[in-house]
């Protein structure tokens, strides 16, 4: 079966990149597996170029490598080859190159210099795990190369994809305007958005259960999606165990009340420093965001970072749902109750991850921060995320309950007051404005 074409904003980026470039530059795709980079990709091919080449370095087509090896000093002879071997017609500057999964095959991801020189044609890499070591080794990083990360489908991708192309228009004008929707409004968006959180953002179980409208047909497809990153950890020899065991807590974690990582939840005596490649591992391979402890928050964030203290989310809350639940424990009903908030777990994990999902995808690099009021070494408060606008700093708390009691928060307000633009609560309730702290549906998230 082929796989579904979604609306994804990435193309208008990529369109972008097309008209600007004009052959200048290749365009690098990076995203975790089954984020639908390939998909995306190939269908610019099918609707922006007169001819394509796709080249999938998971599985290259017989006679692909050998042509890279014996012409690769010679870019006429070595593009004209691989024409005649994918059975292709190459017109000048209305042709485009597809080098999918360029990570196992760094060579081609070296000569891009010499296509990009070339002028001829145009070309589009994918990959994940691009700057891992063992990836980039003995290869120099062509200069002409640009990078974009796609990300799991966002919530307004995913309404698309549900027929709806009208609701994200008016959350955004709600947004801009910081009006409230009304209460039968906000509980009908409220109902798609717990939707939303349970399928998740990967391509593959949107399919799933658009297909037939059930749940369960999204959870088989996710739990697919869990063992192949399982599988790619364990690919990993070095690592292995400590990828697998970071991986498998990342519930419990987030479930925590202190949600900052702990290396002795993973292996008694063990220090954080301990697990560096494999954080490295996991950030690269796009499967977690990290959300680094900033010390002094400010305009400029990354000279008051600490990277000893760092909290993990999952790239996807459809995901993290799956990967909370025990394989054989749970039927449709289960997740019926979960969409109406009815099922009696911890929902703050689900809601924080969700923010930092949000977040990621408008392209925030992850911060939080944390502190003794009055510097008095009792009583420690935490921030959630805090975001930078301007020269001014906006702390966001996530709360999937009560949402009028923020006590960090008003801490956080009376230490650095003069450096807040806006406070932001997201919560399940409907948009509200209290003096300095605007209160933010969960939906809303994304257009911080």
């Amino acid at each position: 079966m082929s796989a579904k074409i979604f609306k994804r904003k990435i193309y208008e980026r990529l369109l972008e990149w097309k008209r600007r470039s004009n052959g200048t530059s290749a365009l690098l795709v990076e995203g975790a597996r089954r984020v639908g980079k390939s998909t995306v990709v190939e269908e610019f091919g099918k609707r922006e170029y007169a001819s394509y080449i796709l080249i999938d370095f998971m599985r290259p087509k017989p006679g692909t490598l050998e042509i890279f090896e014996s012409y690769g000093h010679d870019i006429g002879l070595l593009t004209s080859n691989l024409a005649i071997l994918y059975g292709v017609t190459l017109k000048t500057r209305e042709s485009l190159f597809i080098f999918d999964e360029v990570q196992k095959y760094p060579r081609a991801r070296e000569l891009i210099k010499y296509f990009v020189k070339d002028g001829r044609y145009d070309y589009l890499e994918t990959g994940s795990l691009i700057s891992i070591r063992e990836n980039v080794k003995d290869i120099q990083i062509p200069s002409e190369e640009e990078a974009i990360q796609l990300n799991p489908m966002d919530f307004e991708e995913w309404l698309w994809a549900n027929g709806d192309e009208g609701t994200m228009d008016r959350i955004r004008w709600h947004y801009e305007n910081r009006e409230p929707l009304g209460q039968t409004m906000h509980r009908v968006i409220m109902d798609k958005f717990r939707l939303y959180m349970i399928t998740g953002g990967m391509p593959g179980s949107v399919s799933a259960f658009l297909a037939n409208r059930q749940i369960t047909d999204s959870e088989s497809v996710k739990r697919q999606i869990l063992r192949l990153y399982s599988e790619d950890m364990h690919k990993n020899r070095k690592n292995s165990l400590a990828l697998t065991a970071i991986f498998d807590t990342i519930p419990g974690r987030l479930s925590a009340r202190n949600k900052v990582f702990r290396p002795g939840t993973v292996s008694n005596g063990t220090l954080t420093a301990d697990y560096e490649e494999a954080f490295d591992w996991l950030s690269e391979s796009k499967i977690v965001s990290i959300c680094v402890s900033n010390t002094d928050p400010g305009p400029a964030m990354n000279l008051h970072n600490d990277p000893g203290r760092f909290k993990v989310y999952l790239l996807d809350t459809g995901l993290l749902i799956t990967l909370a639940f025990d394989v054989g424990a749970v039927d449709e009903s289960v997740f019926v109750n979960l969409a109406k908030s009815k099922l009696g777990i911890n929902e703050g994990m689900l809601f924080e991850n969700m923010v930092a999902q949000a977040l990621v995808s408008s392209g925030h690099r992850l911060y939080f921060h944390e502190f003794y009021r009055n510097g008095n070494g009792k009583n420690l408060y935490e921030v959630d995320f805090v975001l930078v606008k301007g020269n001014k700093i906006v702390p966001v708390e996530a709360k999937s309950s009560i949402s009028s009691r923020h006590a960090s928060l008003d801490a956080f307000m009376g230490k650095y007051g003069m450096r807040i633009s806006e406070a932001i609560v997201v919560h399940q309730k409907d948009l509200r404005v209290d003096g300095k702290i605007t209160y933010l549906p969960i939906y809303m998230a994304a257009l911080l």
